[in-house]
């Protein structure tokens, strides 16, 4: 009977288990959608510290290389102002190697003098290259000159003698200033007009051939 009682109460009130099931799924509801953003904030600031410490790390092994610390003076001793370089500068220092390798190309006695045969032609106003491409029309970069003359280039050679230097440095002192003084500064300005007083024979085959030369050196 009180069995029967219990059944009927329950058939009778459901509204307590349905209201406790009603709340249960309300805050469930809550939790969730307020524990979820949550997570999902807590994930992306994560994410976003690793992202930035890695960054951080990066940034500082890529200064470690290009900029080393002050103790290990890896370039101590080079100014912290550097000159602009113009292209001129750079082509003037390059003409000593120039010919350098022009005149080790073909095993000249004049290699070791290639710095002074720019600085002479500097001195006088000369192309560079002028020096060189002589030496190599008269006598193949002094390998066929008169012996113990170091006249490489056919200066003062006539019928009564040849016109010795005591050194290749005078030769080439004494050429260049000869080609300024007794044939440039006299209007002898191209080839065809050096020629036509230094070697007034020639058909034309020594301006070709000293241009050739001067070309091959550039």
């Amino acid at each position: 009977m009180l069995a029967k009682v219990r059944i009927l109460m329950e058939i009778d009130n459901p509204s307590r288990s349905d209201s406790f099931f009603y709340w249960k799924s309300i805050v469930l509801f809550l939790i969730f959608f307020l524990i979820t953003p949550l997570t999902l904030a807590a994930s992306i600031a994560s994410l976003h510290t690793l992202s930035k410490s890695q960054k951080e790390v990066d940034s500082h092994s890529l200064n470690l290389i290009q900029k080393p610390k002050s103790g290990i003076q890896v370039y101590a001793s080079m100014p912290s102002n550097f000159p602009s370089i113009a292209g001129s500068v750079i082509e003037a220092d390059a003409r000593p190697e120039i010919i350098r390798q022009y005149l080790e190309k073909y095993d000249s006695p004049l290699i070791p003098h290639a710095d002074f045969i720019v600085e002479t032609a500097d001195k006088y106003n000369l192309d560079y290259r002028l020096i060189t491409a002589i030496a190599q029309q008269e006598s193949n970069l002094c390998k066929k000159s008169p012996p113990d003359t170091f006249n490489c280039w056919g200066w003062g050679i006539h019928s009564l003698g040849t016109l010795s230097f005591s050194s290749y440095q005078e030769g080439i002192e004494t050429v260049s200033e000869g080609l300024r003084q007794n044939y440039l500064n006299e209007g002898f300005n191209t080839l065809e007009d050096i020629m036509s007083k230094y070697t007034p024979l020639s058909p034309g085959s020594w301006s070709l051939g000293v241009s050739q030369f001067m070309e091959a050196m550039r």
